[in-house]
C-alpha cells in the first residue's frame, strides 16, 4: 500500500471503530480503559403509532412538495429545464439527478402512494381528532386524489405538456374538494388537516 492509502485505510478504520463503539454506547474513553461514563444523549420520545405522521404532516412533507413539481411542470415544460451545476445537490427536483420529465413521474407517484397513507385507521387530524375514513366521502376523495395523481404520471411518461395541463386541474380539483369539507374550517376544532 501506497503510505497515503494505508494511513487513510487506518483513519477509516478506526472512525468505523469509534461509530461502532458509539451506537453501542460505549464511550472511546471507556474503551481506552478510562472509567469515564459516557456522555449523556436525551432520549427522544417516538409517536406511540406505528403512522405517526399527523394528516397535515403528510400534506406538507409529501402532497405540497410533490404537487409544486407536478404544478411546476404546467409552467414550464420540463424538458427545458436545465440539470443544476450539481445535480444531486438540486433543490429544485425538476433540476436533479432525476429531474426534467422523470421527475414529474416520480411526483406524481408518491401522489398516489400517499393517498394510500390518507385512508390508514388510527391517524389523527393535526388537531388530535382522528381522519374521517369512515365517513362515506373520505374514500371517494382519497380515489380522486390518487386518479389524479395517475393521470398526472401518464402526462409525464407522454412528455406532454397538454396533458399535464389537464391533468392539474383534476389534481387541483381533488384536492379542493377534499379541503372545502375537511380543511377550510373557521373554527380549528372542526378541521381535519
Amino acid at each position: 500500500m501506497y503510505p497515503r492509502t494505508a494511513a487513510f485505510a487506518t483513519f477509516l478504520i478506526l472512525t468505523i471503530l469509534v461509530s461502532v463503539s458509539l451506537a453501542r454506547g460505549v464511550s472511546v474513553a471507556a474503551s481506552q480503559s478510562t472509567a469515564m461514563p459516557a456522555p449523556s444523549v436525551p432520549q427522544v420520545a417516538l409517536p406511540d403509532s406505528i403512522h405517526p405522521a399527523a394528516l397535515a404532516q403528510l400534506m406538507r412533507g409529501a402532497m405540497f412538495p410533490n404537487s409544486n413539481v407536478i404544478f411546476a411542470a404546467s409552467n414550464k415544460n420540463p424538458a427545458d429545464v436545465p440539470p443544476a451545476k450539481r445535480p444531486s445537490a438540486a433543490i429544485n427536483p425538476l433540476e436533479g439527478t432525476y429531474g426534467q420529465w422523470e421527475a414529474v413521474e416520480n411526483a406524481s407517484l408518491v401522489i398516489a402512494e400517499t393517498a394510500s397513507l390518507l385512508s390508514v385507521p388510527g391517524r389523527v387530524c393535526s388537531n388530535g381528532r382522528p381522519v374521517p375514513t369512515n365517513n362515506a366521502d373520505w374514500p371517494v376523495f382519497v380515489q380522486g386524489l390518487r386518479n389524479a395523481a395517475m393521470q398526472s404520471y401518464k402526462a409525464a411518461q407522454a412528455k406532454d405538456q397538454d396533458k399535464i395541463l389537464d391533468a392539474t386541474d383534476v389534481l387541483t380539483n381533488a384536492c379542493s374538494n377534499c379541503h372545502i369539507r375537511y380543511r377550510d374550517k373557521p373554527n380549528l376544532q372542526d378541521r381535519c388537516h
